[in-house]
Formats: C-alpha cells, sequence, structure tokens
C-alpha cells in the first residue's frame, strides 16, 4: 500500500479565537459563527473537524461562501491524527481545516 504524507494539524489546545470546531450542530449554527468573526476584526476562519464531521465543515465552508461572502479565498489541509479508544488501543481519525481569508 502506498503510504501519503499528511500535513500535521495542531490540536485543540492551541487554537486561535478565529477557530471554529465542527460537532454535532446544525450547519448554520458554525456559519453563523464564522460570520460573526469576519464581521469583527478577523481576516481569516478556520473550520476545523475530523471524522464523520469533515462533511458538515466542508458543508459549512460552501454555505459561507456561496451565500455570505463571495469574495473568500479556502485553503485546504487534510490530515490523520492519531488516538486513543477506550480500551487503550491506536485508531487513527481524519481531520480537515478549512481556512477561508478575505
Amino acid at each position: 500500500m502506498d503510504q501519503k504524507e499528511h500535513k500535521h494539524i495542531a490540536p485543540k489546545e492551541r487554537a486561535g479565537p478565529n477557530t471554529i470546531f465542527i460537532g454535532k450542530k446544525p450547519v448554520m449554527a458554525y456559519v453563523l459563527a464564522a460570520i460573526t468573526q469576519f464581521s469583527g476584526e478577523h481576516k481569516e476562519v478556520h473550520i476545523r473537524a475530523r471524522g464523520r464531521s469533515i462533511s458538515t465543515a466542508v458543508d459549512v465552508a460552501e454555505v459561507i461562501r456561496n451565500k455570505f461572502v463571495q469574495n473568500l479565498t479556502p485553503t485546504v489541509s487534510i490530515g490523520t491524527e492519531e488516538l486513543t479508544d477506550t480500551e487503550n488501543r491506536p485508531m487513527r481519525v481524519s481531520t480537515i481545516q478549512i481556512t477561508l481569508s478575505k
């Protein structure tokens, strides 16, 4: 199997105030959070997700770009995080970070 190199995405602890972590809330909740960041002092917003939330992160970015702020430049970074499950076994989870810049 061919091995691919992935960019490491910083963990939650080092995230700035303009980072939005995608979870189980509706898409529009995250869109509102991003629009609030853009209307403030921030020129870029980082949307981060992992696992099953990746598709929601892409939806959030596309809704922002197509419906609210059309002149944004997206940058996408994908990667893999190694976590441990409840039985201390290692497992890998896919991650994505979408940076939207004015």
